[in-house]
């Protein structure tokens, strides 16, 4: 009686000896192949095109790091001062990506196919995509941005994918939510990096669910590097400082006397 197998795989196979991805010797795509041509063979199961190369590789520069301030960045550097190890820390910047960090390239990209299935006109799909997520009190992911009123990444990969001819139907649909947004709301929802590379996914074929992982694979890079940085150049322990932080609990206080 054959044995069932329950682990199976069609991304790498390593009983060679050699190993393959996706069927490729490893040792072939070695100083053949970009990282970037791998990480999308890997996820993909073919080779990219060379406009797909460009473009994707644009994409992981665009998330690879924004500054020591956000989540990913100040909870990595954190445990590391705390003396764990650097696999440890970096687990913890990639812990702290969650549905408001990183994770709303993925709801974006729901969000742009249900919009692309609403109408084939970008304008009246945008209209009712904006008046459905209105109506059910719901914020558009991919939109609006903390510090900046316009998102330069967003702007440098839409001309980008344009360049290229990629992905033009989303990212008329992109730019026609984020117009439809400053209508109806009399001010500026900018499109931001996360809406960016939602639309530029879903215009060279990517599924949803591979949203997040993209950031992560980009953003890695950064948190590496913080980490290494914290551990270099910082003492052990941050803490805040005592301007950084305020206690607004209850006044002092006897215990009851019993």
């Amino acid at each position: 009686m054959e044995k069932e197998i329950n682990w199976k795989t069609a991304i790498t196979d390593d009983k060679d000896g050699a190993g393959r991805i996706r069927g490729y010797k490893i040792e072939d795509l070695i100083g053949k192949k970009s990282f970037t041509e791998t990480v999308w063979l890997l996820m993909r199961g073919e080779l990219p095109s060379e406009n797909e190369t460009s473009l994707f590789n644009a994409i992981l520069v665009s998330v690879a790091d924004h500054g020591i301030a956000v989540p990913s960045i100040t909870a990595s550097r954190i445990v590391a001062s705390g003396g764990n190890s650097i696999n440890t820390a970096i687990a913890a910047g990639v812990l702290a990506c969650g549905d408001s960090h990183g994770g709303a390239i993925e709801n974006c990209m729901k969000m742009l196919e249900m919009a692309s299935k609403m109408s084939p006109d970008a304008k009246s799909a945008a209209s009712e995509i904006v008046e459905k997520f209105e109506t059910e009190h719901l914020r558009l992911p991919g939109y609006g941005h903390k510090v900046l009123k316009s998102d330069p990444r967003s702007a440098k990969l839409l001309s980008l994918a344009r360049s290229l001819n990629i992905g033009e139907k989303y990212c008329e649909l992109a730019e026609a939510i984020e117009a439809e947004l400053a209508g109806q709301k009399n001010r500026a929802l900018p499109l931001n990096v996360d809406g960016a590379v939602a639309a530029l996914l879903l215009g060279m074929g990517f599924p949803a669910e591979a949203g997040k992982a993209i950031f992560l694979i980009g953003r890695i890079a950064g948190i590496s590097a913080h980490v290494i940085e914290e551990k270099i150049r910082e003492k052990p322990f941050r803490r805040l400082q005592a301007d950084e932080y305020a206690y607004d609990g209850v006044p002092p206080r006897e215990l009851p006397k019993t």
